[in-house]
């Protein structure tokens, strides 16, 4: 007699979720050769359910990979961070709008809407103001994290929702022309000449003096602030100096002696600047972060000292560059030092193309929006060319998944102004560029590309002679 067992509730759950019935006088024996059934979608995290609070705003921007984690391998090339790609795409898509003959005469057609778009601004601003504060709630509620969350990540949002407002307002006048002289003074204001009596005398040394001197200091402070490098501050600092010589058959307060240029500037003013923010760059990587917050701080001295330090960095990043340890982050390097020319140099010629004073409130806006844009942007540079994280676990140097969203934008804007003054300064400078400034370049050219060579170049080509006189020395044997 054949033996009955007794079903438990585990074989009845599995009879219930089983795909396939089966009748009582079927065989059996094919079911083992049917494909086993597909697991049921979890919904959620881990059968989780994710809720909107669960998100994590923290995440890196760099670090993001795509949701879908299996893909197509046929659309491979879309998945793939393109941020460089479509950067250059859209700033040669602008250069052929800004060029472009048939915009061009355009332009000079349209040459009177400039006031009446001045107008009607005028007349809108309380709907303009309204707008561009829309903008900024949005970008600091939804825009990403960057790099720095002190005094708050929302503050950095902000910053980089100003930034996008600043390359959208630019965005315009790169195809049109300039605007016409009635929106501004008739008479460009005169500047103050530092060429006049070029003799080393301790009067004239003192004359030279002004507020633009604690300027200086003040710009290199927050260079130093930026780049946190002391090498790289004077390189950057020689070569603006070069640049002020190179350009000033174009804009006539580069004209300077050559004292105001190499003691003054350089020696006097970039090195205090300099110091004194490398200093405090010392003391933020040294300084031991430990956070509490305001209600496990006691005393009211303890609490309002909290609430200041909220106002310096959570945690802090030494740079070490390594100009000479790669070729990529030698690239990095020059391509770093010539932003950062370009946008040093940029508002001298905005501000003369549009007839501006050096005091000017655009003018001061303008520097203290790059230098608060170039903070974070020069962080998420860092990172994108070599991840620190690497240095600190021994792990082998990782690069970041993208760029950054403050650097991208911030390389657009400073490519953009540049498209602008390009677009605009035709005709403004006849002066020919003098022929030692061309040589002088020219050499600097020269030394940058032959650099590489001499360092990366001639050590691989080297190594791939031993390798492949290696390989044939095996074959032979």
């Amino acid at each position: 007699m054949a033996s009955s067992s007794t079903p438990t509730p585990n074989d009845e759950r599995d009879a219930l979720l089983s795909p396939t019935l089966t009748s009582p006088g079927e065989d059996d024996s094919d079911a083992g050769l049917s494909a086993p059934p597909e697991p049921e979608p979890i919904p959620g995290l881990d059968g989780v359910p994710v809720r909107w609070y669960d998100a994590n705003r923290a995440e890196p921007y760099t670090r993001i990979t795509p949701f879908q984690e299996k893909h197509d391998t046929s659309v491979e090339f879309f998945y793939k961070p393109i941020t460089l790609t479509a950067l250059a795409c859209l700033m040669v898509l602008l250069a052929y709008l800004a060029m472009s003959q048939d915009v061009l005469q355009e332009g000079r057609d349209k040459r009177r809407l400039w006031v009446l778009a001045l107008a009607l601004v005028f007349f809108l601003r309380i709907g303009t103001s309204a707008t561009l504060l829309f903008f900024l709630a949005f970008s600091m509620l939804q825009f990403r994290d960057g790099p720095f969350i002190r005094p708050h990540p929302a503050f950095w949002r902000a910053v980089l929702g100003v930034n996008l407002l600043y390359e959208l307002a630019l965005t315009p006048p790169a195809p049109s022309s300039p605007p016409s002289p009635p929106m501004f003074p008739t008479h460009a204001p005169p500047e103050k000449s530092y060429a006049e009596d070029c003799s080393f005398t301790f009067a004239n040394l003192w004359g030279a003096i002004d507020i633009f001197c604690v300027a200086h200091a003040l710009g290199w402070f927050g260079k130093a602030m930026i780049l946190r490098d002391y090498w790289f501050c004077w390189i950057l600092s020689i070569a603006f100096e070069l640049a002020e010589y190179s350009l000033a058959h174009q804009l006539p307060n580069f004209n300077e002696c050559w004292w105001d240029h190499w003691i003054l500037d350089v020696l006097v003013c970039n090195w205090a600047g300099t110091y004194l923010g490398m200093k405090v760059c010392g003391y933020f990587e040294v300084k031991p972060y430990s956070w509490r917050g305001l209600r496990e701080t006691r005393g009211l001295r303890g609490k309002a000292r909290r609430v200041i330090s909220q106002f310096s960095p959570h945690d802090f990043t030494a740079f070490k560059w390594g100009t000479a340890s790669s070729f990529t982050h030698y690239v990095a390097v020059v391509l770093l030092l010539a932003v950062f020319l370009a946008a040093e140099l940029n508002p001298f010629y905005l501000k003369s193309l549009l007839w501006l004073e050096p005091e000017h409130p655009i003018v001061i806006l303008r520097l203290a929006f790059i230098f608060l844009c170039a903070l974070p942007a020069v962080r998420e540079l860092y990172q994108y060319i070599n991840d620190p994280r690497s240095a600190r676990t021994n792990a082998p140097p990782s690069r970041a998944v993208r760029m950054g969203q403050h650097v991208w934008l911030l390389l657009a804007t400073v490519l953009t102004e540049l498209l602008v003054i390009f677009k605009w300064s035709k005709g403004q400078f006849p002066a020919p560029l003098p022929k030692a400034v061309k040589v002088g370049w020219g050499v600097g050219a020269g030394m940058l590309v032959m650099y590489p060579v001499y360092q990366f170049g001639i050590p691989a080509a080297r190594k791939y002679v031993r390798r492949q006189k290696k390989r044939l020395r095996e074959k032979t044997e």
